[in-house]
Order: C-alpha cells, then structure tokens, then sequence
C-alpha cells in the first residue's frame, strides 16, 4: 500500500511539474518593419532556452492585405506591396510545408519553423540582386524542401494557403487594426498586446503555470519552491489514504 501511495504522490508531483503550453498566434506581415522587430528582436532569442518547451505558436502572415476572387484565381493587394504578397505566400507555404526528419533529432518542426521565418525577416525589403532570400534562408536554417516551398509560392497552392491566412485574420478582426498583433490564449487583450511588443519574454512568463521554468524567476529566487504548496496537499490527501 505504501508503495503505491509513493508512486502515486510522484505522479502527482510529476503531473504538476508538465509543461503545458501556451498557444500564441502572431499576426503579422512579411515586409513589415515592426513584424521584423518583433520576430528577430524579442520573439527568436526568448525560444532559443527552455521557454520553447511553454509556447505553441500559430503564424498567421497576412496582416492587413485584400483578398478578392477572380473567376477561378484568388488575387491579393498587399499592404508593402507586391513583393510582400509573395512573401506572404513563401511564409504560407513554409509554414505548411517544413517537417522535421528522423535524422535531425535536434530540430523539431517548430524549430525550423522559426529560424526559417526569423531568416526571412531579417532581410528586410532590400534583397540582392533582386533575389528572394528564400534559398539562401533554407540552406542556414537546414531547410531541405526549398524547392517545395518555391513551387507552392508560384503556384495556385499558395495562393490558397494565403486564402487561408486571410481568412484566419478575418475572422479576428477585420480590419485588422495593428500589425503584428500578439494573442495569447486565444484572448486578445490590447494591453497584453502592448506588452508584449515591449517585452515578449515577461509577457509569456505570465501565461506560464507553475511552476516556472527557471528562466522566468527573478535573480535569487527560489524557483524550486513553486511544487511545494502543491506537495504538501498531495501528502495531506494521501495521508489520508494510507
């Protein structure tokens, strides 16, 4: 009997101590400065610690472009023009696209998600020599379905896949009245939102259960301590099992 109250206490203990993620959806657009700002500056560097075990994210590059049909074809007007409608579909179709691979046990699809994306940020609208970035991006961030992702962005596929962004950021808002938007939870709240542009990190911290990974604790604190309310219940209503 003792035995199995010890193993149900650190089940419990373990349960508590899971990382739960946190879903947050970016809304943003390919060519924007502050969607660049955001990505490069405060979003990438946060999840390259422990904290990209805590986030689920949705990326959502639309923004504040038009859609309309015509005939069979969907057609986009894009907020920084039309380089920027067919770095929508890039990231569209990149994000559809990249998978992890048995043989890079050290990326995951998030992973190369990101790096990808923050690449493709990082270049701004001056691309050399008039060449999209995409190839350049894929072969730094061990990207391997380049050329799928090229086809998808000239082809009927990606316009669909940006149809899909569309509707996406339609459905949350339209017009949507900032770019990039940051939504944690599903919930948006502008005040969260504002933070979050200033300070990603601390924002997400907060959405984060306890306990905390150590990243989000303050100098000095005891981050340990967190289980412990959590334990001593659970030895209580086991104690009163045995």
């Amino acid at each position: 009997m003792k035995q199995q109250v010890v193993g149900i206490l650190f089940a419990l203990v373990a349960i508590s101590n899971a990382a739960v993620k946190v879903p947050v959806t970016i809304y943003y657009e390919s060519l924007c400065p502050d969607s660049a700002a955001l990505i490069t500056e405060k979003i990438h560097p946060v999840l390259q610690d422990e904290l990209k075990e805590h986030v689920d994210i949705t990326w959502v590059p639309f923004g504040k472009s038009e859609m309309y049909t015509q005939g069979a074809d969907v057609e986009f007007t894009c907020h920084h023009g039309p380089n920027e409608c067919y770095g929508n579909k890039v990231h569209a179709c990149a994000i559809n696209i990249i998978q992890a691979n048995s043989y890079q046990a050290e990326f995951t699809r998030e992973s190369l998600t990101l790096d990808f994306i923050t690449c493709l940020m990082k270049v701004g609208k001056n691309f050399p020599d008039n060449v999209y970035p995409g190839a350049k991006c894929a072969r730094e961030n061990h990207i391997n379905t380049w050329a799928n992702i090229e086809t998808c962005a000239n082809s009927t596929e990606g316009s669909k896949l940006l149809q899909e962004q569309g509707k996406m950021t339609n459905a949350f808002q339209k017009p949507l009245t900032s770019v990039p938007t940051v939504v944690f939870k599903h919930v948006f709240d502008n005040d969260v939102q504002q933070m979050a542009l200033k300070d990603f990190k601390t924002t997400l911290c907060g959405y984060i259960m306890e306990p905390k990974p150590k990243t989000c604790m303050p100098v000095n604190s005891a981050a340990g301590l967190s289980f412990i309310p959590f334990l001593g219940a659970a030895l209580y209503a086991v104690s009163r099992l045995v």
